[in-house]
């Protein structure tokens, strides 16, 4: 027995040693079990959020277009795009027009076939309205008073004339064909494609300022309205934008060489673009250029570079090399035999006498890879302020060249006796430290091309054009509003009236990030718009109604733009492409607006359109409201 208890006790610990040394050696292998079983569930959580398709063929595929949202603007943009590109005997729908349709029959098709309704938030299409608005009022903004003090009359009378020739042939087309009513409140809405006309209409039903008539239920009415808005809309939208996208070729005008010769005038003579405009920040050409010369001459050897720019100010040193290595000009070398300096001058000069005195002319890479910039510099300091560009030489500077002169926005005429003024604009080119070592001088900085994007002016400018647009004056029961997207294109055209006059104002902006902005937000806007739209147009559907609803509300939508247009360059004596921009303006269509910009291959059509735009807002809320009433 005392044996037996020996053995046991031995044991004991050995067994317990391996029962630990077990469940150790299982702890890892739990601990992979136990994250398997977590990323499994993480995994199942991913996949029950993506809402699988559970359908295959078509039906699947408009089911994934309802679900993912982003895929169907995605697909719509794509494909909408790619169509727009097609021209048949010259003509084409363009990028928006293109969207739009392909929007339009993907959401008829899904809602007619496959019972699928597609509802995209509109938060979405109204943002990418407002980037557009904003996008287009920083490209005309310099242009946008000139063409007010040009044709701010004209402007407002093509508005008008767009507006009150829709509202009759809207109101009494309905009249006359008998339609119930709500109908005519749901054309002129649709036809002008301002979903808030349907507003004031309901604010009419609601308020009891109408009365529906006996057998006919309020509900009825605004389902009248719908209806008439949703057939109305769809045709108006993609019918303005062909129309007013081909109205100068139909009256036999050139639309690029008529929107070339606006631009000149509107630039006031300017053959620069004012500080902050597209293309500001180019190159253009110059007499004079960057040469690299072998030193030889015998006058220059033994000279520090300081004592040769005193006596050759016209072409200073920019670069010395010696023997395959860039000598730091701080240090004012002395010049030795077989150096090769960099000088920037006149061609002309360099060409008659430099080159002779120098010596001859050498392409070493090492000195005549010199970066070139262009900057627009604000005159800021008062000490310089009246002094003439002969008197600020600033072509001693490092080789910076003035390229051009602005005061108020305005170009001034350039020569050696043309006076800076504090507050003025210089555009000069040369040598990045150059540049900036004349804007420090100057009590500026040098403004240089950059591709960063000014998201700090974008979002303060577009917040303060949005509250303007969403302040309400309420008439009579009528709420007026300027509206979010004029706010935002004045928003715009503020911000770069203010940077032509000094370019530090939030700039500079790329251009082709301003374009890109101009393009996607509106592209992408129509695609939004168009998924919401065709289920209404499915259920608006059914008997001789939809005839009368299709035709009264294209011909509200095109006649008056046509005959408003004819009026602006016939009586009003417009450039095309200007009267062009304040029909569409009048006729409230930015894709209409867009259309004409890329047949014109110009923006000058949009610096009348906020006017008759702004204008016409107000009126067709107004219109919207009485045509209820007087139904």
């Amino acid at each position: 027995m005392a044996e037996r208890g020996t053995f046991l006790r031995k044991m004991a610990p050995r067994g317990a040693s391996a029962l630990l040394a077990g469940l150790a050696m299982s702890a890892p292998a739990m601990a992979q079990e136990s994250l398997a079983t977590d990323a499994e569930r993480v995994v199942g959580q991913i996949f029950e959020r993506a809402e699988p398709v559970t359908e295959a063929g078509a039906h699947g595929f408009f089911q994934l277009l309802g679900n993912q949202p982003i895929a169907f603007i995605l697909l719509a943009l794509a494909v909408g795009t790619f169509i727009g590109r097609f021209r048949f005997k010259g003509i084409s729908l363009g990028s928006t027009a293109g969207t739009l349709l392909v929007g339009v029959v993907l959401s008829m098709i899904a809602e007619a076939a496959f019972g699928i309704t597609y509802s995209i938030p509109g938060i979405l299409s109204s943002f990418m309205l407002l980037l557009f608005m904003y996008a287009l009022g920083l490209k005309v903004g310099p242009q946008f008073f000139s063409g007010l003090r040009r044709g701010g009359l004209a402007f407002v009378g093509i508005g008008f004339m767009v507006w009150s020739l829709n509202w009759v042939i809207c109101y009494f087309g309905a009249a006359m064909a008998g339609l119930a009513p709500g109908y005519a409140t749901g054309l002129i809405s649709g036809s002008y494609t301002i979903t808030a006309i349907l507003g004031v209409g309901q604010s009419a039903l609601d308020s009891g300022a109408f009365t529906p008539p006996d057998g006919i239920s309020v509900a009825e009415v605004g389902a009248n309205m719908a209806a008439a808005y949703a057939i109305s809309y769809v045709l108006s939208s993609v019918g303005i934008i062909l129309l007013i996208r081909y109205l100068p070729r139909l009256f036999g005008r050139d639309a690029t060489a008529d929107a070339k010769q606006a631009e000149a005038e509107y630039s006031g003579g300017s053959t620069d673009p004012v500080p902050g405009a597209p293309g500001a920040l180019v190159m253009n050409f110059s007499p004079y250029d960057l040469r690299a010369f072998t030193v030889t001459h015998e006058s220059l050897l033994g000279r520090s570079v300081a004592q040769l720019a005193a006596d050759f100010p016209e072409a200073p040193i920019l670069r010395l090399v010696r023997d395959g290595v860039i000598i730091n000009l701080e240090d004012n070398p002395t010049i030795a035999p077989g150096d090769i300096v960099t000088v920037r001058a006149n061609v002309h000069d360099l060409i008659l006498e430099d080159g002779e005195l120098i010596g001859p002319e050498s392409d070493e890479p090492l000195a005549r890879n010199i970066p070139m910039e262009v900057a627009d510099i604000h005159i800021g300091s008062h000490a310089i302020s009246g002094k003439t560009l002969a008197e600020l030489d600033t072509q001693a500077h490092g080789g910076v060249e003035v390229q051009a002169h602005f005061r108020a926005g305005n170009e001034l005429p350039l020569g050696p006796n043309s006076d800076v003024r504090f507050g003025d604009v210089l555009r000069l080119t040369g040598p990045d430290a150059a540049l900036k070592a004349v804007a420090r001088q100057f009590g500026g900085r040098a403004i240089l091309p950059s591709f960063k994007s000014e998201v700090l002016y974008l979002a303060l400018a577009m917040l303060v054009g949005y509250l303007v647009g969403i302040a309400t004056v309420r008439i009579a029961g009528i709420p007026f509003a300027l509206g979010t997207s004029a706010g935002c294109i004045l928003a715009g055209v503020a911000v770069s009236y203010f940077r032509s006059r000094n370019p530090e104002f939030g700039g500079p902006v790329h251009e082709g990030a301003r374009s890109f902005l101009q393009d996607f937000g509106l592209n992408t806007f129509v695609a939004v718009l168009s998924a919401n739209v065709g289920p209404k147009v499915i259920s608006a559907l059914g008997g001789d109604t939809i005839l009368w609803l299709a035709l009264i509300g294209t011909a509200g939508a095109l006649i008056p733009p046509l005959i408003a247009f004819w009026v602006g360059i016939k009586v009003f004596g417009l450039n095309s492409v200007i009267s062009d921009g304040a029909t569409t303006g009048g006729r409230n269509s930015t894709p209409g607006l867009n259309a004409i910009i890329e047949e014109s291959g110009s923006s000058v059509a949009a610096v009348p359109y906020p006017v008759s735009y702004a204008l016409t807002t107000v009126l067709a809320l107004i219109g919207g409201y009485f045509s209820m009433i007087l139904s």
